[in-house]
């Protein structure tokens, strides 16, 4: 009898998979029927068969495809599969890891607040374990602005919160309605807990809830910072407005120059849980010296640290508020207690700073900015 829930007791599929994706697969790697599987769904055998189609007429789209191959490597084992493992003993070496639904919620978060961006677009190549979303600057230019695990993108590509606009060997996604509305329930989630926890701090400890919620808001530092606008960074906003003399008030270089820390901060959370307390490592005293690692997550912790150690306290702060934790100017002058419409002023010259500082890396062997 098969179970469209759990395929096997020790390995369910993970929660956040869509009920016709689970049936899909009990279909056609279990071999269940689809009478039998309409039996245990209660319902009629057109409606399985409509969902089986479904699925089927969407593994056009390659992150989907790959999707739907991971997890069913990641359940039992039909003849066909076990004799493909034999002949192929690196097929579980190369299997990307199917997020958890936590992990699923986290990085959703992080991304699709990055794709709701006016001309942004999520970029997979082919048989790369990593995917960017990259942002039309709108002078024919583009800047990355987040990093990825395809299995990340793989689970957001089926639950339609991303979709493929042009399949090949590079393949761009954009953010759907689903996704935008998915956005929006899981940053009212996160603020339901990290409020919760609060709440709970100041009263009674609500065991394993509390304990959860302070987990949160450890592995994502930006959930402490109150919700920030879904729509655009605080850049992206800033680049807009323009001076009396026309010119815009932070050109494109200064924006690349802030995009540049916060792609090297959303890089050093990828990496290892330890040193990457920035708030108080802008307050001094506190060592944040990575493992000895040369990992992409190792070398965005140190190059965010020299960035952030150039800057110093005051501009450093800012900047970090700003471009890494997307933080409104608003909020950031209130919780530096600066005077009101000052920030922007400070975050130009914060980022005049950092141009200044990657301009220097770059004449020791460093990178340019991009």
């Amino acid at each position: 009898m098969c179970d469209t829930h759990a395929l096997t007791p020790a390995e369910p599929l993970p929660n956040w998979v869509p009920e016709a994706a689970r049936v899909y697969l009990a279909h056609t790697e279990q071999g269940c029927s689809i009478r039998e599987l309409a039996r245990q769904a209660g319902c009629h055998a057109s409606t399985v068969l409509r969902q089986v189609r479904r699925i089927e007429t969407r593994r056009d789209d390659p992150l989907i495809d790959a999707a739907l191959c991971n997890l069913g490597a990641a359940g039992p084992e039909s003849p066909a599969q076990e004799t493909r493992k034999d002949t192929d003993p690196m097929n579980a070496a190369t299997t990307p890891m199917p997020p958890d639904e936590t992990t699923l919620a986290r990085e959703a978060r992080r991304v699709l607040r990055r794709m709701c961006e006016s001309g942004a677009v999520l970029a997979v190549a082919a048989e790369m374990d990593k995917a960017v979303v990259v942002r039309d600057t709108g002078d024919g230019g583009n800047t990355r602005t987040a990093v990825i695990d395809v299995a990340v993108a793989q689970a957001m590509a089926l639950k339609d919160w991303i979709a493929c606009e042009a399949p090949g060997r590079i393949s761009r996604y954009r953010i759907t309605a689903a996704g935008r509305a998915a956005l929006n329930r899981l940053v009212a989630e996160q603020e339901n807990r990290v409020r919760g926890f609060a709440e709970a701090q100041a009263g009674f400890d609500t065991g394993r809830a509390a304990e959860a919620a302070l987990d949160e808001v450890e592995r994502d530092p930006r959930a402490r910072k109150g919700r920030y606008m879904l729509a655009e960074s605080p850049l992206t906003a800033l680049s807009r407005r323009r001076g009396k003399d026309g010119e815009p008030f932070l050109s494109d270089v200064l924006i690349a120059a802030g995009e540049r820390l916060r792609e090297d901060f959303e890089l050093a959370q990828m990496g290892p849980r330890t040193a990457q307390n920035w708030d108080q490592f802008l307050m001094a005293g506190v060592s944040t010296t990575p493992g000895n690692g040369d990992d992409s997550g190792a070398a965005a912790q140190e190059r965010l640290q020299a960035a952030l150690r150039d800057l110093g306290p005051g501009l450093g702060d800012v900047a970090l508020r700003c471009c890494c934790y997307l933080e409104g100017l608003e909020t950031t002058e209130q919780r530096l207690g600066w005077s009101a419409r000052s920030g922007k002023i400070v975050l130009r010259i914060a980022l005049q700073r950092l141009r200044r500082h990657y301009e220097e890396r770059a004449k020791g062997g460093g990178d340019l900015i991009r």
